[in-house]
């Protein structure tokens, strides 16, 4: 059974812009004047993007701006991430009854889908982390440090995050798909003097994350993985894309 979607490549946009469009999309469909969306984007400049109840205390502002990056609040939850070499991308959906986690799971499968197309056998986390626990160590700060249940993840190393929100019966979920390493560097842009501390948090995600380019052993580009994704998505959904400039919208 298909059903109608919108697919979106808004390109790479600063860190404001990108959250509201996010929520704008939200409010179009809660007014019922678009059909599902699947939109993917970058970030230009690179941003540090933090989640809804963190702390922004905790990074050095003015060394992120002096790097030219930008940082800014999600509406999700969850902990930050340094968007680089990656492609983002967003879903806005009805719940249609399911939980929170059985939409992460059917979103996550979709992104399986389109990954295996590129000759990448992730799998899904099985097990659910404890969050309350976690969150109490500094070592979770950044998002890809902790890989929650149904998360995307190649031989046990994190590949892909995401974080979800409901409004009503709407949902928002965006994610990161990892294309290139730049992520390891947000630890730098802590605000802290304490170099073993930031080594340390460098190592976790070191060891806990991998990209694209480094399993298929060269260059991805962000293209092919939107390509992907969106086949992904016509498999797992049923999703037939209405393909439109976001300016058309």
């Amino acid at each position: 059974m298909t059903e109608k979607w919108l697919f979106l490549n808004t390109g790479f946009k600063p860190g404001d812009f990108n959250m509201k469009f996010d929520e704008f999309l939200v409010d179009l469909f809660s007014k019922g004047e678009i059909p599902p969306v699947l939109r993917v984007y970058g970030w230009k400049p690179y941003a540090i993007s933090i989640g809804y109840n963190q702390n922004i205390e905790i990074f050095d502002i003015e060394k992120i701006k002096s790097f030219g990056f930008d940082i800014v609040r999600r509406p999700t939850g969850g902990r930050a991430i340094l968007h680089a070499e990656e492609l983002t991308y967003s879903v806005v959906m009805n719940s249609k009854g399911k939980s929170v986690i059985e939409i992460y799971n059917l979103i996550s499968e979709a992104i399986v889908s389109g990954l295996n197309l590129l000759g990448v056998e992730v799998e899904l986390e099985i097990s659910m982390p404890d969050f309350v626990k976690s969150y109490k160590d500094y070592r979770s700060i950044p998002c890809f440090a902790i890989t929650s249940k149904y998360e995307v993840k190649y031989k046990g190393r994190k590949l892909v995050g995401s974080a979800q929100r409901r409004y009503g019966d709407v949902v928002l979920q965006h994610g990161s798909i990892l294309i290139g390493d730049f992520h390891k560097k947000l630890p730098e842009f802590l605000k802290t003097d304490k170099v073993e501390i930031i080594e340390e948090i460098k190592g976790e995600i070191e060891n806990k994350t991998i990209c694209l380019n480094e399993i298929l052993g060269r260059d991805v580009s962000f293209d092919e993985v939107a390509d992907v994704l969106r086949s992904g998505f016509e498999m797992r959904f049923g999703a037939k894309f209405d393909k439109k400039d976001f300016l058309s919208i």
